[in-house]
């Protein structure tokens, strides 16, 4: 069962299908190599992948595929 373990300390397990943690995405450029009638498949393949922390927020991005570590990203406290 695929997860990780956020820095707050919240497990996040990504094996479900659908899974309500994770969220696809593609930049505009990649996605701008498509045209006419789209593969899903291959929309998917090309997209890239983040975890979201339900408990911080942090948000933990797969940019190498899931047999690389995922960056974190947290957010930085609101000033004003």
């Amino acid at each position: 069962m695929p997860k990780i373990i956020c820095s707050c300390g919240n497990i996040l397990s990504y094996s479900e299908i659908p899974c309500s943690i994770e969220y696809k995405f593609i930049s505009d450029s990649d996605y701008d190599k498509f045209s006419g009638s789209i593969d899903a498949e291959e929309l998917y393949a090309q997209m890239k992948s983040f975890l979201a922390c339900t408990t911080c927020h942090r948000l933990w991005i797969f940019w190498n595929g899931y047999q690389n570590a995922p960056t974190e990203y947290a957010q930085q406290p609101h000033v004003g």
